[in-house]
């Protein structure tokens, strides 16, 4: 998996201060994409043990609220076997820490049934997260008031809870923004 930027204190993609991991590869293409460079998913840098490190080490900050995944498409299935072995360690090393995952897949057509999104990975990548913005962004819908996402479409889910419920909970933002 290749990547196309690590931010280490962006408030931009999830609540509070967070460091987020740009992949690279992205099979959507919506139109008006702000990131068009990462649909190749050779696009940026290899990502390795040494970007890793990095990303663990912009975590150990108190200040860092968690990890947001990004792209490109971080649910692409070659994207996925190397994502969940970091969000495997960031959950071990920084429990209280949450991680946000943005996908144009939606959850429940795409992510939980057996859609061109799923592979072996796929239902244990979900368990770590704990809030997936979902949805292809569409340029029809976008609408910047709308807080940590781009299109009226997409959602923001408290996926745990929407794991353990069998439906879809919209997560609470701790923001006096409404969602």
């Amino acid at each position: 998996m290749n990547y196309g930027e690590i931010k280490k204190y962006d408030i931009a993609n999830g609540e509070g201060v967070r460091v987020s991991l740009f992949v690279s590869g992205c099979t959507h293409h919506c139109k008006g994409c702000f990131n068009k460079a990462t649909w190749d998913f050779n696009y940026g840098k290899p990502f390795t043990e040494e970007t890793e490190k990095e990303i663990l080490k912009a975590l150990s900050h108190d200040f860092i609220d968690g990890l947001s995944l990004l792209g490109g498409e971080p649910m692409e299935k070659q994207n996925q076997g190397v994502l969940l072995p970091l969000i495997k360690k960031v959950k071990d090393k920084y429990p209280k820490k949450n991680i946000w995952c943005y996908t144009g897949y939606t959850l429940e057509n795409d992510l939980l049934n057996g859609n061109r999104a799923r592979c072996e990975c796929t239902d244990e990548l979900l368990e770590y997260i704990d809030v997936l913005v979902d949805g292809e962004f569409i340029e029809d819908l976008k609408d910047i008031s709308l807080p940590f996402r781009g299109s009226s479409n997409q959602r923001i889910i408290d996926l745990k809870k929407s794991l353990e419920s069998g439906t879809i909970i919209n997560y609470k933002l701790k923001s006096k923004r409404n969602i």
